[in-house]
């Protein structure tokens, strides 16, 4: 017979075993699940071609869209869309925002969006609702942001806390777009004091990091504070880059350097942040030039 001190060693180290076991999987499932995620801005698409976008998406792994609201298109095309992106295991996130949504009349089209969505996903079945909201609000573009960057920032940070209110009530997470540089983007206002990125970051649930550059080595410098500081306050970064043309300069995207170079470029990328729990895949910017991307 076993004795009672033996089979207590043995029951501890069965233990020990399938609590570790249950570690590397779950790693192993943790990053498995990253974002391969993309913008589709022209929602007319999922009405002349819904089968042509979902194939590219398949192909290309993709298992996030952020999908522009068209509130002129009828809700049963995006029921369609939504429930055969579900099926392949991609998930959709109401995509909206403009720069003049800072504005003293922004909040009106803040509403609208919500207002649609709400109406939407209550009329949705399970496979055909959102996913999640993800806001494309980038204030630097408003022309308050040169005359009075300290007003529109703070205006940027309430119009982001109402979403996020939104976002709550509708039991969805908030996603949102942001420039590399809010790092160096101070405020001082009733949101408190610090760097603009920080303050973003805490406030969603994940943050897509327009790091446009076409060089892993860039990117990779560019998202480091940003990457970062998510690690310390447990929230999600995924790294976006472009893919159109730009005449911003060559190095802002890879339209010039073709797809093999660009996946290339995002796995050195990879392999530098694997390690850090924030880092969460990549978006690529978006759906249309990416399908007309050199290969």
């Amino acid at each position: 017979m076993v004795s009672r001190s033996l089979s207590k060693a043995i029951i501890v180290f069965i233990v020990t075993i399938v609590s570790t076991l249950g570690l590397t999987m779950g790693k192993v499932e943790a990053k498995a699940m990253q974002d391969r995620a993309t913008w589709l801005w022209d929602t007319t698409k999922i009405v002349e071609d819904e089968s042509g976008v979902l194939s590219f998406l398949e192909s290309k792994q993709v298992n996030k869209l952020y999908l522009q609201i068209n509130s002129d298109i009828a809700s049963n095309y995006y029921k369609s869309f939504i429930d055969k992106a579900t099926a392949k295991g991609i998930k959709v996130y109401a995509l909206d925002g403009s720069a003049n949504w800072v504005s003293t009349d922004g909040y009106k089209m803040q509403d609208q969006l919500f207002d649609w969505l709400h109406t939407y996903n209550e009329n949705a079945s399970a496979t055909e609702q959102f996913s999640g909201v993800h806001l494309d609000v980038e204030p630097y573009l408003n022309s308050g942001w040169s005359s009075n960057q300290v007003n529109t920032i703070e205006s940027y940070q309430t119009l982001l806390t109402r979403a996020k209110g939104d976002t709550d009530q509708l039991q969805l997470p908030l996603e949102v777009d942001m420039p590399f540089w809010f790092d160096e983007i101070t405020y001082n206002n009733p949101f408190g004091q610090g760097l603009l990125a920080d303050w973003v970051i805490e406030q969603v649930e994940s943050v897509s990091i327009m790091a446009y550059r076409d060089t892993a080595k860039d990117v990779i410098k560019i998202v480091e504070h940003e990457i970062n500081y998510a690690n310390k306050v447990n929230k999600s970064i995924i790294i976006g880059i472009e893919t159109g043309a730009s005449d911003e300069g060559k190095n802002i995207t890879f339209y010039d350097n073709g797809e093999a170079y660009m996946n290339k470029q995002l796995a050195q990328v990879h392999k530098h942040y694997a390690d850090k729990t924030s880092y969460n895949g990549f978006a690529i910017h978006h759906v249309d030039s990416w399908m007309n991307m050199q290969p």
